[in-house]
């Protein structure tokens, strides 16, 4: 660039300047126009991101270069400027058409600078959120991650840039709910989800603003990838817009503030939101159908749904301020010394990545360790600096431009992030297993009736051919013998006559001499013996003619016994062919069944799996139980492909098929001591998520989870089972159903028999979470929850102790609530039930949780003027005075001194005390 002596780059040289592009952070300056810098050689891009001290951690992926884009926007006077700087020009001047920025350094002497957006103090919110946060909100939106970031002195305007809620004037809403607006506007809410963390870096303390009491969440690095996640923070999934502000204005009321000579609302923390928007990416998979005869072939290609992840971190710093100008002391001054020390740190990363540096003091603080993928990473960051007019503040504006310029140097690698959505490839996997299974089943059963029907006709036609053929035969017998008879009677019957008639012919006649007798004798039986002959000759020709006919019929008769058998034979064969297909059946039964039980194998290893994540992150792992899930089953999908190849596509789809809610619920009831206890952790890390808590109680869920809790006497499945209930007992309809079945009377008695600390601490959970229900208070009372809660303090583990100590503040809050609304008289149930000398013995223990939680239950119970003379007595007194002078806790040690103040009983007490 030429030399240009009206204009001065980074430190005034004289008259003099050269320009030297060849380097982003070069200590020699050139001319005073602060031209936007070129983009970095790959080489050179490539050094920073494998650099040790990359503020981005991330691996060497193929990404889209990226150069953090800063915007400037002034302020306008405030009414103390108007005042105090009347006879005084502002020292910066505005040209906004060529982007630039002039700084005064007196009445004849300027330096220009040169931004990617200048914004005048008349730049509408929706002008600054175009130019400056729309960019960014797109590339979430397309699985990139994105950073908008506000930089300034106190008081120039940061937060109303940013965090402005608009509810009076919708035209001045901030960057913050205009993001939203436009992420919402470009979601399907059936496929996609939008869920928010909203925090604060308070005193290198970083604070939940959505859970007051999560007040020291830890940062966890994946040490692979280098990646940021704060695993304790509170995660709230959004579906509309006016849920969002809802949990703006909440998050705000707990945001630390002070009063300053600057501001008289000066931020004393960075507020820092986080947006995690899941996508899905449609026609990424596909299916092929075939048909082959009657029966129809469905050949799938299961390919998951891919999903982008986008995370949105909207920054809002807390202003730098010099101590001289701010008027802060005491406290006020110590917080303005944290938030000075934490953008310092962030400047030295600035300008280490601006020069190249090969170290970048990331750890430095905490702000930029949560930023480290903002600046040099590989989100797409974009950044307000925020000035104002008054010649006063010249140095902080001077130094707040610089801040941007260097920024303006430093370039990230985008990169997009994609993964496979295994769950909802699960779901259709399961919906598709369904019809598959009841195909078979129709087809099964159509099969059983036809073979059953064929049996019985081809059994009833045997039968009736034999029946018929006995018959016949019977018949022919009959007949004959008949027949035989007959004719045997008839002959003796003629021989009978005839020798009757011989007879009396011999007696009658008398024989004249011996010739005429041997002739008479001779001739009368010749004759008749002819005779008879000829009916005997007729008679054997008739039956010769019945036999014949006889045997005539007896051959029609075998050779339909032999057509019969015939049929027989092939009623046989036909029989044998469809007891060998049930046989293929049955093996192709068996087969399924095996497959089956891989299937379930494979489930409790997913549920161990998911049972091990869960552990580490209660030793502060990251990453979520179904992440883990998912990448365990696509751990398995891969190595069982790679051994088996396309033969175990198939079961490896029933796999996925296989994970199902209704399937898991109904392995609660499997005999199998395994079997429940895999079941029970899977039920268990499902109802951590909101989501699925209303699908599993409407499944039955929770009448299992209770059913398990009073019938078994595994103390895993009971501490797992309680779990699951505790999980369930954060949502208030689950509540009454747990009361309304018995609940709190199976986790008394549970909590009753129970040794073990992990059990102890998961009952004490779930009754702690049906103790902030005002509606089942006397029930739960009733029902000894209270005396349960009570009793697990034998048990001496700091969890237990703090769910416990949670639980008797959520009754407490509850009962001073009934109190002040008038529907309660009377001493405290936890009182009455003997809970004081508990809570004032541990009122000052050293673990933080129980301490927080037993001061907060001494301060609500302390509200109600009946309880004085008891908390009196029991020493409680001393500890609400300490509470209200030495607790770390600005609200509770506000709410002990109203109460201590509001309260007679009390201030007798102290007076006769001369406290």
């Amino acid at each position: 660039m030429a030399a240009s002596g009206g204009y001065r780059n980074g430190t005034h040289k004289g008259n003099t300047k050269v320009d030297r592009l060849g380097s982003l952070g070069s200590a020699t300056k050139s001319s005073s126009l602060k031209s936007k810098p070129p983009p970095a050689s790959p080489a050179a891009s490539g050094l920073r991101r494998n650099s040790t001290g990359s503020v981005g951690g991330a691996k060497d992926d193929a990404g889209v270069p990226g150069r953090v884009r800063v915007a400037v926007r002034l302020r306008p006077r405030n009414a103390e400027e108007l005042m105090a700087d009347a006879d005084f020009a502002d020292c910066v001047e505005l040209q906004p058409e060529l982007k630039r920025l002039k700084l005064r350094k007196n009445n004849w002497d300027t330096d220009t600078y040169e931004f990617d957006e200048v914004l005048t103090e008349f730049a509408s919110q929706k002008r600054v959120y175009e130019v400056v946060a729309k960019p960014v909100v797109e590339s979430v939106l397309d699985g990139y991650n994105g950073t908008v970031m506000a930089y300034g002195q106190t008081g120039t305007g940061k937060t109303y840039t940013l965090g402005r809620l608009g509810e009076e004037d919708t035209a001045a809403r901030g960057i913050m709910v205009r993001a939203l607006e436009d992420i919402f506007a470009e979601i399907s809410p059936e496929t996609d989800s939008v869920s928010v963390s909203y925090l604060q870096l308070y005193m290198e303390t970083i604070q939940d603003l959505l859970d007051p009491t999560n007040d020291n969440i830890s940062i966890v690095e994946d040490p692979k990838t280098g990646d940021v996640s704060l695993p304790g923070a509170t995660l709230v999934e959004i579906r509309d817009q006016q849920s969002f502000v809802e949990m703006l204005r909440l998050g705000e009321a707990h945001r630390f503030a002070a009063n300053t000579k600057l501001n008289t609302e000066s931020s004393r923390s960075h507020a820092i939101l986080m947006v995690y928007v899941k996508r899905s990416v449609k026609g990424r998979d596909s299916t092929l159908s075939s048909e082959n005869g009657n029966s129809s072939l469905m050949v799938k290609t299961f390919k998951p749904p891919v999903v982008r992840k986008g995370k949105l971190v909207v920054v809002d710093l807390a202003g730098s301020e010099r101590i001289d100008k701010s008027g802060s002391e005491g406290h006020t001054l110590e917080e303005a010394k944290s938030i000075n020390l934490s953008l310092s740190a962030l400047g030295k990363c600035i300008n280490a990545l601006a020069e190249n540096s090969a170290h970048v003091p990331v750890r430095d603080s905490k702000l930029t360790r949560l930023l480290r993928d903002s600046f040099g990473g590989t989100a797409r960051t974009s950044l307000v600096v925020t000035i104002g007019p008054s010649p006063r503040h010249r140095g902080e504006t001077s130094s707040t431009i610089m801040f941007g310029q260097r920024a303006m140097k430093v370039e990230n690698m985008l990169k997009i992030k994609e993964e496979f959505d295994y769950k909802s490839l699960s779901r259709r996997l399961e919906i598709q297993l369904d019809k598959l299974i009841m195909e078979h089943e129709r087809q099964q059963k159509v099969f059983d009736d036809k073979v059953e029907r064929i049996t019985v006709e081809a059994q009833n036609r045997i039968s009736e051919t034999e029946r018929n053929y006995a018959d016949a035969l019977e018949k022919e017998r009959l007949k004959y013998q008949e027949d035989y008879m007959q004719s045997i009677k008839k002959l003796e019957e003629q021989w009978v006559m005839d020798q009757r008639k011989h007879g009396s012919e011999r007696t009658t006649t008398g024989l004249k001499d011996d010739n005429f007798d041997k002739e008479l004798n001779g001739a009368v039986p010749v004759a008749s013996a002819a005779e008879k002959t000829a009916e005997l000759k007729i008679l054997l020709q008739n039956e010769a003619s019945l036999r014949a006919a006889a045997e005539e019929e007896i051959n029609n008769l075998k050779s339909q016994v032999v057509q019969w058998k015939r049929l027989e034979a092939a009623g046989n064969a036909e029989i044998l062919k469809l007891r060998k297909m049930l046989e293929d059946e049955a093996r192709g039964r068996e087969k399924l069944e095996e497959e089956i039980t891989i299937l379930q194998s494979q489930l409790f290893q997913l549920s161990f799996e998911a049972d091990e994540t869960r552990r580490q992150l209660d030793r502060g792992g990251s990453g979520k139980v179904l992440g883990d899930l998912d990448s365990f089953m696509s751990q398995i999908r891969h190595s069982q492909l790679s051994d088996s190849g396309n033969g175990d596509k198939a079961s490896m789809a029933k796999l996925f098929e296989q994970v199902g809610l209704q399937k898991i619920l109904s392995l609660l009831e499997a005999e199998d001591a395994d079997v429940r206890i895999h079941a029970v952790k899977v039920v268990a890390n499902l109802a951590a998520e909101e989501t699925n808590q209303k699908k599993i109680v409407e499944a039955g869920g929770l009448s299992s989870l209770l059913m398990l809790l009073r019938d078994t006497e595994d103390e895993t499945i009971q501490r797992v089972a309680a779990g699951a209930i505790a999980n369930l007992a954060m949502n208030e309809t689950n509540q009454e159903l747990i009361m309304s079945q018995g609940g709190i009377s199976l986790l008394s008695i549970t909590a009753t028999h129970a040794e073990d600390p992990q059990t102890l601490r998961m009952v004490a959970g779930a009754i702690a979470n049906l103790c902030g229900n005002d509606k089942l208070q006397i029930k739960l009372r009733g029902e000894g929850g209270i005396k349960a809660l009570l009793g697990m303090v034998r048990c001496g583990h700091p969890d237990v102790l703090a769910q416990v100590a949670r639980g008797i503040a959520n009754f407490a809050k509850c009962e001073s609530r009934a109190s002040s609304q008038g529907t309660k008289n009377g001493r405290s149930l936890l009182i009455e039930d003997g809970a004081l000398p508990w809570i004032v013995q541990n009122a000052n223990n050293e673990a933080s949780p129980i301490r927080r939680h037993i001061e907060l239950a001494l301060c609500h119970l302390a509200q109600h003027e009946v309880n004085a003379k008891d908390m009196i007595s029991g020493g409680a007194l001393w500890e609400l005075v300490r509470i209200s002078r030495d607790c770390s806790r600005e609200d509770i040690r506000t709410l002990a001194n109203r109460t201590l103040n509001s309260s007679p009983t009390f201030q007798s007490e102290l007076r006769r005390l001369r406290i």
